[in-house]
């Protein structure tokens, strides 16, 4: 039935500082803005910005707002070439990081950092076996 998610989409309240974040900070492409949302390129996925008022008007019919306060409930993990150089190259532009890099015992080395609206991600990389 599914075969692989195709997007990921975040609900930010503050889309222009979020678009700055993803672009500037983590140089993700960018391949269509308008008011009320963002689109980057991952590869071979899409990651989405959108506002909550644009969220409510793609989800629902109902004048119920998506309601995105309160704390993470998921935490979006991706791979990088090496997880030491890439903690070093978003500390210095000023990310903020829950945990340095770790070897953590299910073989990857880690690091967690949020966003500006605090969504929880993970930098990783296979430990290689010696």
């Amino acid at each position: 039935m599914f075969h692989k998610v195709d997007a990921t989409v975040l609900f930010v309240q503050n889309l222009s500082k979020s678009i700055e974040f993803y672009r500037d900070t983590l140089e993700l492409p960018l391949v269509f803005q308008d008011s009320g949302s963002a689109t980057f390129q991952m590869e071979n996925q899409y990651f989405l910005l959108l506002s909550p008022s644009t969220a409510t008007n793609l989800l629902s019919d109902e004048a119920n707002p998506v309601k995105i306060e309160g704390s993470a409930r998921f935490l979006l993990a991706t791979g990088v070439e090496n997880v030491d150089a890439t903690y070093e190259t978003l500390k210095a532009r000023g990310v903020t990081f829950l945990k340095p890099p770790i070897s953590q015992p299910w073989g990857l080395r880690t690091a967690h950092f949020t966003d500006p609206e605090g969504n929880i991600w993970e930098i990783n990389q296979s430990i290689e076996e010696n």
